[in-house]
């Protein structure tokens, strides 16, 4: 068997920001995505104090916004 073929890669999220309305997640893979806030009604329209109080769930499986009541999961922005 193929050890390589056996191992079962997990892509989370290193880093969450912000700019010209767009999200952007940086993965543990080095890919950077940036997606459009308007996909997301509660972070495109609260305030910037409160995009920025974000934080990893799942050892970075999931984006979570305590305050806003929101997760977002990895593979699904994928």
């Amino acid at each position: 068997m193929n050890l390589a073929a056996s191992k079962k890669i997990t892509i989370t999220a290193n880093q969450v920001w912000f700019a010209q309305d767009k999200l952007y997640v940086l993965l543990n893979d080095g890919r950077e995505l940036g997606i459009p806030l308007e996909w997301f009604p509660k972070l495109s329209t609260c305030t910037d104090e409160d995009r920025a109080k974000w934080r990893l769930i799942g050892n970075g499986i999931g984006i979570a916004w305590d305050n806003l009541d929101e997760d977002l999961s990895v593979a699904a922005l994928l």
